[in-house]
Parts: structure tokens; sequence; C-alpha cells
């Protein structure tokens, strides 16, 4: 539990906390993705997630953070959190050729994948 509550912390320090608010289809959408990858393809994965992060931050305005960590004692376990300007935002990101890219790249490397919408407690940055 400590992990993830640093880990999310973490994340949040990069965002403005102007633009956290309720959680609806007009603002953040918010979720995390759980991921455990094949050990044998740990190095491949991660530069694929790298490349399709670095992606959609520089290209895709309604990306405002994607946040990747693993488990220092469970290297395949990967955690992503991903803010976006609303649902929108996000349903446009499935479709762009570099998440399509990154899907594709790493489907055979990913033993399982749980996606969970959130919404924030409370956030405090410092900017």
């Amino acid at each position: 539990m400590k992990f993830r509550t640093v880990t999310i912390f973490i994340l949040f320090l990069f965002l403005k906390t102007d633009q956290l608010t309720a959680q609806n289809n007009t603002g953040p959408y918010m979720r995390i993705a759980r991921i455990v990858v094949d050990s044998t393809q740990l190095g491949s994965y991660k530069a694929a997630l790298k490349e399709g992060i670095t992606a959609a931050v520089k290209m895709e305005p309604g990306v405002l953070s994607l946040s990747a960590v693993y488990e220092k004692e469970h290297p395949t376990h990967v955690t992503v959190f991903e803010i976006y300007a609303d649902e929108n935002a996000y349903r446009y990101h499935i479709q762009t050729a570099h998440f399509l890219k990154y899907k594709h790249t790493v489907e055979h490397m990913v033993k399982s994948l749980e996606l969970v919408d959130v919404s924030p407690i409370a956030i405090e940055a410092k900017h």
C-alpha cells in the first residue's frame, strides 16, 4: 500500500491542481493500468512503453499526464497512471497510430492487463 501511495503522489506532482475537478464527462478522465509483463520480454516492453508514452504526451493535447512505474520487488508488475482532459481525449488516444503501434508491439509480452477508472480524493502539487 505504501508503494501505491508514493507512486500516486509522484504522478500528481506534475499536474496543475486547478485542472483536477470532479470526475465526469467534461472533467479530467483518470485511469490506472496494472500490467504484468513476461519476464523474458521486460526490456523490450519497457522500451515500447516509453516510446508510446513519449509520443502521446508530445502529440496529443488531451493527454495531461502519463506515468509508468514498476514494483522494485516485482519488476514485471508495471503500473501506468493516465490522466486525460476528458473521456473523449482518452477515446481519441486509443485510436492514434502510436498507441496502436504500442498495443501491437506488446500484445505477446503482456501476461495480464487490468484497467481501473479512478477519481481523485485530494491532490496537491508543487509547480
